[in-house]
Order: C-alpha cells, then structure tokens, then sequence
C-alpha cells in the first residue's frame, strides 16, 4: 500500500476525488484501482507543519538578547513540530509507520518549498521508506491521473530540497543575527523596538526607501507651453510650440513671447509623417505579471490576488500560480484548443471564439520548452468552472487569466501614428500628433488601457497635406510644474523585486538577478511586502507604498551594509541555483553564510559610531502595540492653552485641551498632518514659541515638502511657513 502526503487539505481532496474513497480523520483512504493496486492513503499537511526551532531551544542562554552571544550559529539545525499542527502530524506519523505502508509519494506543491514541507514531515516522523514524487501543475482529474501514472523518482528532486534547506538554515543565520544586532545596537541609542532585518526584505526596503529620498529631495521647476489652434480652410487641428523637440519653455517671458508673436498669425504645413505601428498580444501570466496587472486594473493587493489564485487552482479551475515562467510545453499548447472550445460556453467570451488562430503551438512567443521551469504559465484548465459559484474576486482574476489566454490567439493591433509639422509666420514651429486604430486585433479581447499602449492616444485628424496654409485662430499659455518620482504601487513593487538587478552597479550579478528572477520568488513577494507593512517599515495608503520614519532609519543604519543590497542575493541565488541543480555542497554554502554572520556582527558594531540619524523623526519610532492601554490612559500635559491658559494634553489621535467642556475652549491639532506624525517635542516648542521645527516629508499626492508649524494668532489655527 502506498501513503501520498500532499500540502493543504483541499490539495489532498482533489489528488483523491479522481477515485472511489473514504473519508477519515485527517486522511483519504483510497479503494484499490488501476494506479493504486492495493489501495492508498493520502493525508495532508497544514503548509509548515514544521519549523526552525529557536535560538533558546539550542542553548538556552541564546534567549536572551546579547552581544555577547551574537553570532548564534547552531551545531546544526533542527525542526520541530508546530504546536498548533501537532495534531495532524500525528496523524501523518502514525500512518507512515504503518506496516502495510510499503512506499511514500512526496505530493506536496511541485517546487522547492513543497519538496523541503514534505521531506521535513517525514524526516521528524523517523521514517525510512522508498518513495517517489507526484509533479504536476494543475489539480483536474485528466492532470492527478497522468500524475501518478508518471511518478518522478525521489532522486531526481533530492536537489531541490537541499536547495530549499539551506536557503530556509541560510536565512535563518541572517535574520536572527542580523535583526539581533541591530535591535540591540538602536535600543542603545534609546529606541526600544524590534528591528527585523533580512535577506530579502530588507533590500527590498532599501529600493522603497531609495525612491523616498529622491521624492524628498527633488525640487519643481515651473515651465510654460504654447497650444495654438490652427484652421486649414474649414479643417482645424491643435498644435504645440517646439524647438529641437522640446516643448517646455522654462522662462515665462519668452512663453509670452511666443504666444504674442503667433496670434493671428499664418501658418503653414512643413511635413506630414504617417507611421504604422504593429503591437503583438501580451505574454502569457506568470504570477508576477498576473499580480501586477490585477493591481493596476482591479487594485487588488499581490497577496490578495495570490490567494484568490490558490482557491482557483485548488478548484480546478486554473494550473499553478506560484509559475515564474510566461511560457507554454507543447504539450500544454495542444491542449488549448479545448479549453477555448470549452470557455466559449460561458457567455462573456461568446463573442470571442472561437478566435482567429485555432492553435499558438508554433508560436514560440508562448511556447517555448526551454523557458519552461518547474511550471508553465498560469492558464485556464479544461475543467471549466461554474463562473456563479465563484466568489466576485474569483470571477476577475478567472477572467484576467482568461483573457489573455484567448488574446495569444487574436491578431496583432495595428495603428497609424500621423505627425504634423507646422510652421507659423515662417518662424514659430508646432507639432501635431494624432493616432488611428487600423486593426482591433487582440485588443478587442483586453481591455484597452494607456499600459497596454506605448504612445498617447492623440486626436483625430483631418486629412491634411504638406503646403497646406491656413490661420492661428486661438493661441493657449499653460503653465505645468515638473513632477517629483512617483511612490510604487504594490504592482509596481512585485516588478520591482523580479527585476531588482537593474539597480547594481556589477553587471555580472545583475545577470545572475536576471537569471534567478531577482528579490523573492514568485511564491513569496506578496508575503514580503505584507511583512514590511505588519513590522511598520512600510506604509500602504491609496495603493501607494511610503516608508515609515522605522523603515528610513533602518536603512539610515545599515547605510553601506550588504544586507540593505540585493548583491547579496544575487549571490545567494546563484549558489542556491546551484545546489539546486546537484553541482554545489550544501555543506559549504552555509559554512560561507556562517563566517558572513560573523561579518555582519563585526560591521554593525562598527557602523554604529557614524549614526546621527538627523533627519528622522525619532518620537515616530518605538512604540509598544502591548502598551496601548496603559498609554491610553496616561495623558501627559505639554504646555499651556494658546487660547485659554488651559492645559494641552495628549489625547492618542490629537492634541487638545483639558478646558474643552469647562469653557468650550476649541483648540485641537490633529497628530497626524498630511502623513506626518506631530510629535510631542514639536507640540511642546509649538505651545511655548509659536512654531515648530522644520518637520520632513509632510506627503500631499504625490508631492513631499518640508516645513514649520506656525500659529496664527488672529485665525485661531495652524498654518504651514517654509524656509528660504
């Protein structure tokens, strides 16, 4: 008899719904069949049913935080059992060592942190049994069949899981010393707060930090455009002034000039360039791609769109979300057709198959063998989902996957791009540029959005030739203001991590990033940035990404380290990918991880006499979640009442005075103005001078200045000053 082990109950239910079975406590038992000749068990894990133990579980003394214990390296590393999970762990235990158990199936997710879950378990249970490995990338009948008819031997996966072991040992020596130091280091200089560093995070948040300062320091300049209204006997078009191809004047006087000098004026048609552009259908969902492109069309969050994808691919309805890969197998490209067939049933796609192409197989923009990794691109499976039984979430993302399966099959969309050269008084030169849509193509198919098109959609123009005269009839000044960057979305950020190593200045590990798909994996990333949001590093408002005043003194402090550089990962990756593929020593990799904790350690030490924090605001960081309550009702007293004498307290959201119900006395300042936290040693200096000092990073859109808080006494309120 043999026993399969699979991640999540709901993956357990769908490797046995293909076959008659009973149902028990924590497990299928599957009746004898064609695969399984003497019948099967197939069980569950929770996700992580085991874990790192702890620094204290190796030695006690390593509990408490010290420098005198850092770095904590272990002998080596043990799991142990989760307590919350014990139960089924149990229940895996005891069916393994089963008699009549004769062979084990590793059914856990086909990836590396699904072979490390499995291997784990059976690992802790003491168990030593032949077993194999159940690969496949979607959970339909027809897939789990032809699974566990082509089982993988349990050598051809060994790799992977000491991949994933010592990725998951390797990060454990990092965070632990790293976050350890750190902490310990800042409470010295009196913040008293956890400060979480990592391999992955903390790069991460190094890019997000990074984009804050050249928000900060970036400084507007006004510039001036000429629009003018041209008339070309009874034809019109609007142009814009240019020289040399710019369009921005930078000295109102001479925008004036300009304007002035072209009113009413003639002007003539110099050239007219036509340009027909073809765009190809996008590539085919990898989960970045899918994350991304849900975050700016649905403003569904990665995580939120990552778990919504596991409830479809547990349904049947979609193949794996966790693939890094836009490419197709051919033996998935033969399948395709069927889905369509199958898709064309529902009535929102009626109307788009079946499509102009019957098959993409030897279209080897999506379906390429060698770009295909453990997983093919996410796709619709045959087994077609009751779309009303879907959940609203599941519907869209059902319907992003779909789309752009159906889109690989349509045409390209063809536009002509016509620019119009004109010419006023001989002198004055404008440009016009105008866009028409010649074929549809996959367009029809995909919403259209400005993302989907690499040009502004322009104005339709008349037909127009070169010589043509006709007249200025209207001439506009409009005044704009360069803008600073703008914050990254969450989407923004998923791209950002895949394509970290375009910001390393060493080409040859940005090639290494490129390789290994950068900062994460495509399984993880959501959960990155959801761990910088919890640990209050990041904040997330309106979908934009800022960091907190915790997560810019963070990188503040590691200022040169490695760790807030993803050429650590880069590195790490590539040595990972190695063992991976059974040419490195697991061995080895962490002897080189242990001597760089040590470094880690020594540096950190070191960079501590050059901190200065200057331009953070302190009061922001280091507050206690468990001392809420106490603080709640410890209202502390910061000065006298500007209006009535009063005293102003502490109020948790704003400052006010205690006079409110006495004499009805109106002063109240929020604490938080425009994303910025007023602290209380502002509110003091407020109270006793009138003004605060300069405070950092007030955030209007996507704007950031700096100020002081002034009084106005005639007004009663607040008002912002600005230094020269």
């Amino acid at each position: 008899m043999k026993i399969v082990i699979s991640e999540k109950p709901d993956q357990a239910a769908k490797l046995a719904a293909p076959f008659s079975f009973i149902k028990k406590t924590g497990y299928f038992e599957v009746k004898p069949n064609s695969y399984f000749p003497n019948g099967a068990l197939i069980t569950w894990a929770i996700g992580h049913l085991c874990e790192l133990k702890p620094p204290e579980e190796y030695n006690p003394t390593w509990k408490k935080w010290s420098l005198n214990t850092l770095p904590i390296i272990p002998d080596r590393f043990e799991y142990k059992v989760t307590k919350t999970k014990i139960k089924q762990f149990n229940i895996i235990k005891n069916l393994l060592k089963r008699s009549e158990i004769k062979e084990i199936i590793i059914g856990g997710d086909a990836g590396r942190e699904g072979e490390l879950i499995i291997r784990t378990i059976i690992r802790l249970c003491g168990v030593n049994k032949p077993m194999k490995r159940l690969w496949i990338s979607s959970l339909t009948e027809g897939a789990v069949k032809k699974g566990f008819s082509n089982l993988l031997t349990e050598e051809e996966t060994r790799d992977i899981y000491y991949e994933a072991l010592s990725r998951s040992c390797a990060d454990w020596l990092i965070g632990i010393n790293s976050s350890r130091i750190y902490t310990i280091l800042l409470k010295e200089k009196g913040l008293n707060d956890v400060f979480s560093v990592g391999r992955v995070q903390t790069p991460t948040l190094a890019l997000i930090v990074k984009r804050e300062h050249e928000i900060a320091n970036f400084k507007p300049e006004p510039f001036w455009e000429v629009e003018a209204n041209f008339n070309f006997n009874g034809k019109t078009i609007k142009g814009k002034w240019h020289k040399n191809n710019e369009t921005r004047v930078l000295v109102e006087k001479q925008a004036i000039a300009i304007a002035d000098f072209c009113k009413n004026k003639d002007v003539r048609i110099t050239n007219v360039k036509k340009e027909r552009k073809e765009y190809q259908p996008p590539l085919l969902f990898n989960l970045s791609a899918l994350q991304a492109t849900a975050n700016k069309t649905l403003n569904f969050s990665p995580q939120r769109t990552l778990d919504v994808l596991q409830k479809l691919y547990l349904k049947g309805a979609v193949s794996y979300p966790r693939s890094d890969s836009n490419f197709l197998t051919n033996e998935e490209a033969k399948g395709l057709p069927s889905i369509l067939e199958h898709l064309s049933r529902i009535k929102k796609y009626e109307d788009l198959l079946p499509p102009p192409s019957t098959s993409i197989i030897n279209n080897k923009r999506y379906v390429n063998e060698k770009k295909v990794t453990d997983h093919h691109a996410i796709i619709p499976t045959e087994q077609i989902p009751d779309v009303s039984k879907l959940t609203l979430d599941e519907v869209k993302i059902y319907d992003l996957v779909v789309r752009q399966v159906i889109a690989t099959h349509y045409n390209n969309a063809i536009f002509n791009y016509t620019t119009i050269h004109s010419l006023v008084d001989n002198r004055a030169e404008f440009v016009t540029k105008g866009k028409e849509q010649i074929v549809e193509g996959w367009r029809k198919v995909i919403y259209f959005s400005k993302e989907n098109s690499d040009s502004d959609e322009g104005q339709n123009l008349p037909s127009l030739q070169e010589g043509e005269f006709g007249q200025v009839t209207k001439v506009d000044l409009k005044k704009g203001e360069t803008q600073s960057p703008k914050r990254y979305t969450e989407g923004n950020l998923i791209t950002l991590m895949k394509t970290a190593g375009k910001h390393l200045d060493d080409t040859e590990l940005e090639k290494v990033l490129a390789k290994t798909e950068g900062l994460g994996t495509e399984a993880t990333r959501a959960g990155i940035i959801n761990l910088l949001r919890d640990r209050n590093y990041i904040e997330v408002s309106k979908n934009r990404v800022s960091a907190t005043p915790k997560g810019l003194l963070l990188i503040e402090a590691l200022g040169e380290s490695i760790l807030a550089s993803p050429g650590m990962t880069a590195k790490w990756e590539q040595r990972l990918s190695e063992i991976g593929e059974g040419k490195a020593s697991p061995k080895n990799f962490i002897e080189q991880v242990t001597k760089l904790s040590h470094k880690l350690v020594t540096d950190a030490k070191e960079q501590k006499e050059n901190w200065t924090f200057e331009n953070i605001q302190m009061e922001e960081i280091g507050s206690n979640p468990q001392n809420k309550k106490y603080k709640k009702n410890q209202k502390t007293v910061l000065g006298k009442c500007i209006m009535c004498n009063g005293n102003i307290l502490d109020f948790g959201k704003f400052y006010g005075c205690t006079n409110y119900k006495k004499s009805n006395c109106k002063f109240s300042i929020s604490k938080k103005i425009l994303g910025k936290t007023i602290s209380q040693a502002n509110m003091k200096k407020l109270l006793k001078t009138g003004r605060t000092n300069e405070i950092k990073n007030f955030k209007k859109g996507e704007k950031a200045f700096n100020a002081i808080i002034i009084w106005n006494e005639k007004e009663n309120k607040i008002e912002f000053k600005f230094n020269k």
